[in-house]
């Protein structure tokens, strides 16, 4: 197991646990009726070990680290399309050897956060290797919002789930389980992010004082150009040179919690509608947020990855990739094309599908894929992408044919034939959304019979 930081010093460790240990733990809340996830096995570098506690250790800055977490907490309690609080608060913790993962989504499904802390964000403990997902209850929230910057902050993350404890004492958090819909807004939220350009960076004074301008969760959404200038981000009223377009701006507004605290910010994206990430420094880690095109659309609708799921071989390559994978903060493409003999393009289809299982994200500051172990369902990615499945009856249908300009897919409601040609159909579904949520079944099913790659 790797070591986070400096050894434990006696000091430390007595004055927090002799005070602690004479204290109950405090039980957190706790949800129910969703996706059994508890504590995965730890596919780690040595093999497999089960039930591992793989995380335990001191905050270097632990009000960074209280606030951080309560931020995941904001975000997945709050309705962003038409305000309205939630109960949820339950992010999904994954530890990579070297750094400590925690990911959530907002109630409404359009906001992806993630905080990043770093081997630096703690003082000392050790770090292996596996994924939980706990719930941020109504105990662990009052404990986190006492820290102080001098206070002593110890987290363990294991069978058990979260425990953070303080001088005064600790607050444990069981095991939940996870909305299935959250498998499928990870995997689009990785395909999403992939690519997404660097379009600036600024400094401490810059990231602060924008975030500090963002309106309220409550405020009505607002659309602007985030545009670096002299003082920091302006938002522009309409289309500017290196801008970002973001939609909602409110849906920023959870990293008002970590103003005192930020030491940068990066925003990655483009100046037409699209997906945006705002990635924010703080000592020790980063807070990732990912917002749709809309303020109305979930990350678990927006079927990104579909054209890379439509592959006759796609489902075995996943699965020897899968076995090759050990909790990597960063995915080696390049190796994995080595270990399991296939070519980059299927290993990378092979990933989109990992990705839309829950089990592989990506990180755009690393540029690459990271491992996350959620429990497996063959049948998930069949049942969470019905235009997939709709396509591979088209094919075993017979309902394609060649044609000059492309081809012809018969209609399964007896009407006029649908005409794919290049990125682009005749059918309804491409009428009214065009590619922006996914290729139609027509353009899956081409690309089944002709391997070729949808835009």
């Amino acid at each position: 197991m790797g070591v986070c930081g400096r050894p434990y010093t006696p000091r430390m460790t007595n004055r927090l646990f002799a005070q602690a240990s004479r204290l109950d733990e405090v039980p957190g809340d706790s949800t129910g009726d969703r996706l059994a996830l508890g504590l995965a096995p730890a596919l780690t570098p040595s093999g497999l070990v089960d039930d591992p506690s793989f995380f335990h250790g001191f905050a270097a800055h632990p009000q960074v680290l209280a606030r951080g977490l309560l931020t995941l907490a904001d975000v997945t309690a709050t309705r962003y399309f038409q305000f309205t609080p939630s109960t949820m608060r339950d992010p999904v913790l994954t530890a990579h050897g070297d750094r400590l993962r925690a990911e959530c989504f907002s109630s409404c499904n359009s906001v992806y956060a993630r905080l990043d802390l770093l081997a630096d964000a703690f003082d000392s403990g050790e770090m292996s290797h596996g994924t939980t997902n706990v719930d941020i209850g109504l105990a662990t929230r009052a404990a986190l919002s006492r820290i102080g910057r001098d206070r002593l902050l110890h987290l363990d993350v294991g069978t058990d789930g979260l425990t953070v404890s303080q001088v005064e004492g600790a607050v444990v958090e069981r095991p939940v389980e996870m909305p299935p819909r959250w498998v499928r807004a990870l995997g689009n939220a990785a395909e999403l992010h992939h690519g997404l350009p660097l379009a600036f960076e600024m400094g401490a004074a810059g990231a602060k004082a924008f975030v500090a301008g963002l309106p309220a969760a409550t405020s009505s959404p607002r659309n602007g150009w985030l545009v670096p200038s002299g003082t920091g981000v302006r938002v522009a009223t309409r289309p500017t040179s290196g801008g970002v377009l973001v939609a909602g701006l409110h849906r920023l507004s959870a990293a008002k919690r970590l103003l005192p605290h930020l030491t940068g910010i990066a925003v990655y994206g483009r100046a037409e509608p699209g997906p945006v990430v705002v990635e924010l420094t703080v000592p020790g880690g980063r807070l990732v947020l990912g917002l749709t095109d809309e303020a109305w659309r979930g990350h678990s609708g927006e079927g990104a990855l579909l054209g890379r799921l439509a592959s006759a071989t796609v489902a075995e390559d996943a699965d020897l990739v899968s076995a090759l994978l050990a909790f990597e903060p960063v995915i080696d493409v390049p190796r994995l094309t080595r270990e399991a003999a296939l070519d980059e393009p299927r290993v990378r289809d092979a990933l989109a599908v990992l990705a839309a299982d829950g089990r592989v994200g990506w990180d755009l500051r690393d540029a690459a894929w990271f491992h996350r172990e959620l429990p497996h369902d063959p049948e998930r990615v069949e049942k969470d992408n019905p235009r997939l499945v709709t396509a591979r009856r088209l094919v075993a249908d017979g309902a394609l044919s060649r044609a000059p300009e492309g081809w012809h897919v018969r209609s399964r409601s007896g009407g006029p034939d649908h005409l794919v040609s290049g990125d682009r159909c005749t059918c309804t579904w491409f009428l009214r959304h065009g590619t922006g949520r996914g290729p139609c079944a027509h353009m899956l099913a081409v690309r089944l019979v002709t391997h070729e790659e949808i835009a």
